[in-house]
């Protein structure tokens, strides 16, 4: 199943709590404060990994986290930072913060890797509170908190040529025929319901990327049909090919579907 919109729950890792602790030593009376400080707290990364091509993953697992920093301990020893969490997913996916719409990281390029989150910092020992007037503070500072934000995954293709076009007009088809790509392909409206990649490679050894967009209805940018579920994918192609049925079977008029066609893009384009 090609699946390109997720929301998902991620949270870095909180930072460890200083100690409190003081020196214990064979002939000291009365050692002084020597808590160590906390370790960091883990950050949170998006990598874009080549095996992946959609955000299906992220239909099973909604919860991500990266791991906490440890306490500090005694004799100045500081905690272990947090381990770092790098999620994996397809080239061409945006990640947004899911309250503000805001766009965190746009993964557009080869092994990309952004930090999205910060770890917290690790708390102070008591260490560092010792004064001339306080020699012995029996307080630490806690470790900062995490971030935990529900963000939206969306991917959007990366393809050389977009095919577009009404419903039935033969996108598949063509797909099938320049690519080794094997699309369905059926006598009825909406057989593609999902994007359809094929690559092209000419005699010189050069390639390019095709993708078959599911069939466009009037409307569909008001959400009609399968409305922007699947437009946003033409905002990354290089070229659009318009694909019309000259043939008139259905009894469309091929000039009206090009004008709709051209109109339906510039609103499109517009709102994405």
């Amino acid at each position: 199943m090609f699946t390109d919109y997720a929301k998902i729950l991620v949270k870095s890792g909180d930072g460890g709590d200083g100690a409190i602790s003081f020196r214990r030593e064979k002939y000291v009376a009365a050692g002084g404060p020597d808590g160590g400080d906390g370790g960091k707290g883990g950050d949170v990364y998006f990598i874009v990994d080549k095996d992946i091509n959609t955000l299906v993953d992220f239909r099973y697992k909604k919860k991500f986290k990266a791991e906490n920093g440890k306490n500090g301990e005694a004799n100045h020893r500081y905690g272990r930072s947090g381990e770092d969490l790098y999620i994996k997913v397809p080239i061409g996916t945006i990640i947004k913060d899911a309250e503000t719409g805001k766009i965190l990281a746009d993964l557009s390029e080869k092994e990309q890797v952004e930090k999205i989150f910060p770890g917290g910092r690790g708390g102070k020992g008591n260490s560092h509170f010792a004064t001339s007037t306080r020699q012995a503070p029996r307080f630490s500072q806690g470790g900062e908190k995490g971030i935990e934000k529900e963000i939206v995954l969306e991917l959007k293709l990366l393809a050389d040529v977009g095919l577009i076009g009404f419903p039935n007009v033969g996108k598949s088809t063509f797909l099938s025929v320049v690519t080794s790509a094997t699309p369905k392909i059926a006598d009825y409206h909406f057989t593609t319901l999902e994007p359809n990649l094929g690559v092209v490679k000419s005699e010189y050894g050069d390639s390019f990327v095709i993708a078959d967009i599911p069939g466009i209805i009037e409307g569909a940018s008001e959400g009609t049909g399968l409305g922007l579920q699947f437009l946003r994918h033409i905002e990354r192609t290089r070229l659009l090919l318009h694909v019309i049925d000259v043939s008139g079977i259905e009894g469309r008029n091929p000039v009206q579907d090009f004008i709709v066609l051209l109109i339906l893009l510039l609103v499109v384009l517009l709102i994405l």
